[in-house]
């Protein structure tokens, strides 16, 4: 979805609604691969945009899925997806400053005036991945990843062997005033 702010303008009193299936899968694999294993096939996209003072206020909301990788384990994850986006696109620095002052999300539209809402469809998917996100597997057994010689555990797993380490077998403990005596 591009727009000209210019062809916008003509939207003061009804709003320039659209409703759209993306494939955004291209765009986002080449910018976030990092992040997402299989990206945006399907995403539908309900929006609405008017113009207020020669800004365009675009407010739309998304729906699809992706597929990410595990926190833990790195395996596939479908993600689904159900947010909204509102936004102001200016074509000044003082009206940028103006509605950012005001606490609204805004952008500076690009030399020509146009609004490439794709671009920011495709950043908003990927605000939306949580940090911590397990494959169903994961949550419902809990388990850890491990390999030879080596295995992940919990913060709790972890407190416990500490606990476990600190203690000293009671037959032990007056060897410990033993090397205390000997040093003076």
């Amino acid at each position: 979805m591009k727009w000209f702010l210019k062809e916008l303008s003509e939207y003061k009193n009804k709003p320039l609604s659209v409703s759209e299936d993306m494939n955004l899968s291209d765009d986002i694999m080449s910018r976030y691969s990092k992040y997402v294993i299989s990206a945006a096939d399907d995403i539908h996209v309900d929006a609405n945009v008017f113009s207020e003072n020669g800004d365009a206020i675009v407010t739309a909301r998304v729906t699809g899925k992706i597929v990410v990788p595990s926190s833990r384990s790195l395996t596939p994850v479908e993600l689904p997806l159900d947010f909204s986006i509102n936004e102001a696109y200016v074509e000044t620095n003082l009206r940028l400053k103006e509605r950012e002052d005001e606490g609204e999300i805004a952008f500076l539209v690009d030399d020509e005036g146009e609004i490439d809402f794709d671009k920011s469809v495709a950043d908003n998917i990927i605000l939306q991945i949580p940090m911590h996100i397990l494959s169903p597997e994961e949550i419902e057994t809990g388990k850890m990843p491990e390999g030879n010689d080596w295995e992940v555990i919990s913060e709790d797993d972890f407190a416990e062997q500490e606990a476990n380490d600190k203690k000293v077998d009671p037959r032990l403990a007056k060897l410990k005033d033993f090397f205390n005596d000997s040093d003076n």
